[in-house]
């Protein structure tokens, strides 16, 4: 079994300012902006090895784009977690497959406070004139767009108490806010919907529950908003202070444990149904709309277990082994007490979805996603159009290539839903380097590709931000 992507997990210790890429072919001249990305840079710290690719130490990596030109950029996020531990030369932070420290006094303080050594791996987004990067943790960094730089925690004026974020909040352009789901650890778990902006956090409603679900995301439609508490479980928050097992390893999936789909309506927060499904489990909710008044539509890149979560520590990842990727499945969620049952809309396995975001809580047709290939299964390496209405898929590959999360654009003044770009960044294994793609998002051919001179470790999300150049 095949395992060059391995350089993809290796970390990059070369930080690089405003390289000119070579280019092929001709970039579109309206594409003005910068894509950032997010994802783990570094893999060790001294003797020590990060267990699990969720807890490598964040990199952002910048493609500023203007004038058929590609420069390119990379540096770490100089988070607390980053500094203290490059300081001392080994792993101190906590984070979701590790916990050096095992002293309960210290477990319980980072449990129930933002701890300001968040190591904000996973996303980035804008919150007005704020570039924020994120983790699954309601403390966020701060960083220039332009230059990369770390400009510290986007500090709230609140009393929010929540241990957990989804690190995949929504924009509501009709309510003109942020949107994400926190949960707070405590004697009683909440479950709680901010609306947010660089300067507020307000709490649209709170949620107890009897366990607590791990949640990667969440959905949005125009009224109401879609939490899918997965049977991946945790009793009590108790469990991760006695157990002496890192964050996630104190989650069980139950195969006789029913996901739960909580309806949440945005301008009330009255939770409207409470809708059971069979277990399954997911990082990343594709998108969801209303059915008229009676169901709503929840599209899913699904798995039957969690398993996954297993197989992307860095040893078996390191080794090739198998990693899933989900299935394409679309629930129908009724409002009326039943239960929810799902299809499978196509036979690819997708990761990493993206749509045109202008359809998001609405129908829609395209949906844009990382693939792995069915005789080839230890890590993405092809890129996915899916067509919901035919149901047909549209694959981008190349040998020895393994493309991250695409991102679509929409062209100025674009009528049609997949008139645009998608970006996407590939590892190109053969030559132990990288390369920015563009795809012509309708004929899904390919527009144009800029080449960085060394590999970009596999990364997870990223947003393109139009004009920042």
């Amino acid at each position: 079994m095949s395992a060059d992507y391995t350089l993809g997990l290796t970390t990059q210790p070369n930080e690089l300012t405003q390289l000119s890429l070579d280019v092929q072919g001709r970039i579109p001249s309206w594409l003005r902006g910068t894509l950032v990305r997010n994802g783990p840079g570094q893999f060790e710290m001294g003797q020590h090895h990060i267990r699990h690719w969720f807890d490598g130490y964040a990199m952002l990596h910048a493609f500023h784009i203007a004038d058929g030109r590609v420069s390119y950029s990379n540096r770490f996020l100089k988070s607390k977690a980053y500094l203290n531990d490059q300081a001392t030369g080994k792993l101190n932070y906590i984070g979701f497959a590790q916990d050096p420290c095992r002293a309960l006094f210290r477990k319980f303080m980072t449990l129930f406070r933002a701890d300001p050594g968040n190591n904000a791996v996973v996303n980035v987004t804008r919150l007005g004139d704020e570039f924020i990067a994120m983790t699954e943790s309601p403390l966020t960094v701060r960083f220039d767009p332009r230059t990369l730089e770390t400009l510290g925690v986007l500090d709230y004026d609140d009393d929010v108490a929540a241990t957990l974020a989804t690190a995949h909040p929504h924009y509501d352009s009709a309510r003109g806010m942020g949107v994400n789901l926190m949960t707070e650890f405590g004697l009683q778990t909440k479950y709680q919907l901010f609306g947010i902006t660089a300067t507020e956090r307000r709490k649209l409603t709170e949620i107890v529950s009897k366990d607590i679900a791990y949640m990667h995301s969440f959905g949005l439609t125009q009224r109401y908003a879609v939490i899918a508490q997965f049977s991946l479980r945790l009793g009590s928050a108790a469990t991760v202070l006695l157990s002496g097992r890192p964050f996630i390893e104190n989650f069980k999936f139950s195969p006789t444990t029913d996901t739960i789909f909580t309806i949440v309506e945005l301008d009330t927060g009255r939770v409207v149904a409470n809708v059971p499904t069979d277990a399954f489990f997911a990082f990343h909710h594709i998108n969801a709309y209303e059915e008229g008044d009676e169901a709503l539509i929840v599209d899913i890149s699904a798995y039957p277990n969690a398993d996954l979560i297993k197989q992307l520590y860095m040893e078996p990842l390191r080794r090739g082994e198998t990693v899933d990727t989900g299935e394409f499945r679309r629930y129908y969620v009724p409002l009326n007490g039943k239960r929810a049952t799902y299809e499978r809309l196509v036979d690819v396995r997708v990761e990493l979805p993206r749509i045109n975001y202008r359809r998001n809580g609405l129908p829609y047709r395209y949906v844009y996603a990382s693939a792995s290939q069915p005789n080839q299964p230890t890590f993405l390496s092809q890129l996915a159009k899916v067509d919901t209405h035919l149901r047909h898929v549209t694959l981008w590959q190349e040998e020895g290539c393994y493309p991250g999360e695409p991102v679509f654009l929409s062209a100025p003044d674009s009528s049609a839903e997949d008139d645009g770009l998608v970006l996407s960044v590939v590892l190109d294994a053969r030559r132990g380097t990288s390369f920015l793609l563009i795809l012509d998002a309708a004929s899904f051919g390919e527009v144009a590709r800029a080449h960085v001179p060394q590999h970009i470790p596999f990364g997870f999300h990223g947003q393109f931000f139009g004009g920042v150049v």
